[in-house]
């Protein structure tokens, strides 16, 4: 498998390309600001040939890039409907704090061919299925990616977990739709059954595991102990836009 990532932009949001190798079909996931020239770097670098694009949420750092992106593949995009608002009115999904003269610079409103996504779809896309589970939490419309059959071709299980997870962290929940207890529950309900072995691919910083972010990730805990016992926090998430 082929797995291509690269930080993009003002907010250094991970971008990613999958396919079953080089010269194949790909998926890109979240082409974010300032994306596209390594969209095409990636895609002509590797040979591939993209097939859709996959968002994990309609922040505007996860989604900049996506109406050039799927203009310039010829590709559909999928977002869950719950974020679809934010393609095109980012500023209200951020409470209009990113600034006139930044949103000045970007291309907002939907790709030709926007479809949605549902809680426990499967997509089968450039050979590949790829399991999408409801993370609300960052925002309403939060949603993971998985790649469990990575397994089955000698490598962990993959998950691509957008702002929900991150290395040592959690996505920010202080922005609108962004809520502290809807996203623990997220955690416990999506990452806490993973097996440790499963990579963890985020929305931004470094890959990290599933394994070991349940040694070592407070939030990760808190979501452990939240649904062993009912209880919740009000500690607030720290990361993401």
């Amino acid at each position: 498998m082929l797995i291509a990532g690269f930080p993009a932009g003002a907010w250094g949001t991970n971008c990613y390309l999958v396919a079953p190798a080089a010269g194949e079909e790909c998926v890109i996931i979240d082409p974010g600001h300032q994306a596209a020239d390594g969209v095409a770097e990636t895609v002509a670098k590797h040979r591939l040939k993209p097939v859709a694009v996959i968002l994990t949420h309609g922040h505007i750092d996860h989604v900049a890039s996506v109406v050039p992106v799927c203009g310039a593949q010829g590709v559909p995009a999928w977002i869950h409907p719950s974020d679809r608002y934010m393609m095109s009115d980012p500023e209200k999904a951020l409470g209009r704090s990113i600034g006139a003269q930044l949103m000045g610079e970007l291309t907002v409103g939907e790709p030709d061919d926007l479809r949605e996504l549902a809680d426990g779809a499967t997509l089968s896309l450039a050979g590949l299925e790829w399991g999408v589970a409801h993370a609300p939490g960052h925002t309403k419309g939060s949603v993971t990616f998985g790649l469990p059959e990575a397994g089955d071709v000698g490598i962990p299980p993959v998950l691509f977990s957008g702002d929900l997870l991150f290395a040592g962290s959690v996505g920010r929940t202080d922005l609108p739709g962004g809520d502290t207890a809807e996203l623990l529950d997220s955690l416990g309900r999506v990452c806490l059954p993973l097996d440790d072995s499963t990579v963890v691919l985020s929305g931004h910083g470094p890959q990290t595991t599933i394994g070991q972010e349940r040694a070592t990730n407070p939030y990760l805990r808190q979501a452990a102990d939240a649904r062993a016992d009912g209880t919740g926090t009000d500690a607030p998430p720290r990361r993401g836009m």
